[in-house]
């Protein structure tokens, strides 16, 4: 089945208004991946809007999220390598990796382990166990789907939840600091190690603190989690950073199907719609910072609005952009052909 240019959303926007795009939110602690995609749907009135990677509620940092035909771009922006900043507490383990969970019991001996414990030794075993290609089993919370079910469903409900062994790579995995916490109202002493990790898409930062923690015999959480980086997108660009949307975590009370009241939390973003379109990145510029990109002359534009293939060489997903310079539109991702050549996998149609 050819690829087509998908008709309007039924967006309502104003002239001159992009009706796509990229917008970087720094989401806050407290409020779910999916919270912060129905704040902006609520604030620039547009349904079509997702997101490229889901972060925890405990967790804060770059969430990417499409608007428009932007939604398209996802698929290949969640495939991107990330960064992450966490605090992992190795001396205790709790039931979801994070502080989330319920404390477990302190293991026999953790304290004199902890107190051996030294900042070498634990970047030795991070360099030794924990870097480059490994197999990690991803948290039973996470949002893995097992037999049409999210995971974290079945462990909320007591349910046993196994999951397959799943390879991924971790670039970079640095201790920054290095520090132990007497916790009294556990009678233990922990220790609470500041770390960087650069990983491939698909890795579970709370099983690292899991895993390291049951490498040293001492049970592992996440404290603090933030991410600061998905692929070109990096909150440590002031250029990017100044784009991001930030927010606060307010209470929204409601009544439910069952007429009960419910209480839960909400994002409030802390820009209006117009600044947060004025801030978004257009379809071309996105596409560019995201993958390569090859210029479409006029036939070749239209072969590919049509579904066409293109005698063009492609290693993986490209940007194929049409238009004068400097307003340039993004006209469809290209893959390569098994016949050769490149074939196009999205089209996007043009947008007034």
């Amino acid at each position: 089945m050819r690829p087509t240019a998908e008709p309007s959303d039924g967006i309502k926007s104003g002239a001159g208004e992009p009706t796509s795009g990229i917008i970087l939110v720094d989401k806050p602690s407290g409020v779910t991946s999916h919270d912060v995609v129905a704040a902006v749907r609520s604030s620039l009135g547009m349904r079509r809007v997702g997101h490229a990677g889901t972060l925890d509620p405990m967790a804060t940092g770059l969430l990417v999220i499409g608007f428009g035909q932007a939604t398209r771009l996802l698929t290949v922006i969640v495939g991107h390598d990330k960064t992450y900043r966490a605090t992992m507490r190795l001396g205790l383990g709790t039931t979801t990796d994070d502080a989330d969970g319920n404390l477990l019991t302190v293991r026999p001996g953790a304290a004199q382990r902890v107190d051996e414990l030294t900042a070498q030794g634990l970047q030795d075993l991070i360099d030794r166990c924990f870097t480059g290609w490994i197999d990690q089993v991803p948290d039973a919370f996470s949002a893995i789907k097992v037999k049409g079910r999210r995971a974290y469903d079945l462990a909320r409900a007591g349910q046993e939840v196994k999951l397959e062994p799943r390879r991924i790579r971790i670039a970079s995995f640095r201790l920054l600091d290095f520090r132990r916490v007497d916790l009294p109202d556990q009678g233990t002493i922990v220790v609470d190690a500041d770390v960087e990790v650069t990983c491939s898409s698909g890795t579970y930062i709370r099983a690292l603190a899991r895993d390291l923690g049951e490498q040293l015999d001492l049970g592992g959480h996440l404290t603090v989690l933030r991410r600061i980086r998905v692929g070109p997108f990096d909150l440590e660009n002031p250029g990017l950073a100044s784009k991001a949307v930030g927010g606060q975590v307010v209470p929204h009370t409601y009544r439910n199907r069952q007429g009960q009241t419910v209480v839960r939390s909400r994002m409030v973003l802390d820009r209006d719609r117009q600044a947060i379109l004025d801030g978004s990145l257009d379809l071309a510029q996105a596409a560019r910072m995201t993958m390569p990109a090859l210029n479409l002359d006029a036939d070749q534009a239209a072969r590919v609005a049509n579904g066409g293939f293109l005698d063009l060489p492609v290693a993986g997903p490209t940007a194929a952009l049409a238009g004068p310079e400097g307003r340039q539109r993004l006209a469809a991702i290209l893959v390569p052909s098994t016949r050769g050549g490149a074939k196009p996998d999205v089209v996007f149609h043009p947008e007034s």
